[in-house]
């Protein structure tokens, strides 16, 4: 039998009042993946718990992601979205103060998001490409590492060497990294003093 030509498709059709077209409705998968993220770790993820998640066919779902590995992805390259959302937050917030203030308020926001989104934080990373990320123009980074780097040259003395910058960038990142990892591996407990005594101390 010929699929229907109408390139629509209801999600929850009882509950929803109009149904979502296809564009809308790759969002609203990766939404509701988020949604599984809070309560399961990404083995248990399947698209098929995806679909009757979100009210709709494992055929939709199949659509927009063929594959369970193209759902990851996409959650983690929305995982890093929200991570730069909340970094740049908190820059605003801290941007009174001072450069190296503004650049550790972005780091304990790293830390922060790690704890707050766990199994999300470890699918980001779990699912970059194993490459120099350093190397990149910002158009193929993510907009953490862009701040990151946007930071470190603003702390940076005039002239300061690019791989000298580079390596200021690893350390500030391996700090706050290792810190998030730390904490949700259960090796340390952290609260917002001990982030902030941390992250700042990396200034002074």
């Amino acid at each position: 039998m010929l699929e229907p030509k109408d390139n629509t498709v209801n999600i929850n059709p009882t509950a929803a009042k109009k149904p979502y077209h296809h564009g809308d409705l790759r969002d609203a998968l990766i939404e509701a993946g988020m949604a599984m993220l809070d309560h399961h770790t990404t083995q248990e993820l399947s698209l098929r718990q995806l679909a009757r998640n979100a009210g709709v066919s494992a055929t939709a779902v199949y659509r927009h992601f063929p594959d369970k590995d193209s759902l990851l992805r996409a959650l983690a390259a929305k995982g890093f979205a929200m991570m730069g959302d909340q970094q740049s937050q908190a820059a605003t917030a801290a941007a009174a103060t001072s450069k190296t203030a503004t650049f550790a308020a972005v780091g304990a926001a790293y830390v922060r998001f790690a704890l707050s989104h766990p199994a999300l934080f470890r699918l980001m990373f779990a699912s970059a490409p194993p490459r120099d990320l350093f190397s990149l123009p910002d158009h193929d980074i993510s907009e953490p590492l862009r701040l990151l780097r946007a930071n470190v040259t603003a702390i940076a003395p005039p002239n300061t060497p690019a791989e000298t910058q580079k390596i200021i960038a690893i350390r500030a990142w391996s700090l706050v990294h290792g810190l998030a990892t730390l904490a949700l591996d259960n090796i340390i407990p952290l609260d917002d003093a001990i982030i902030e005594g941390v992250v700042g101390g990396l200034f002074k």
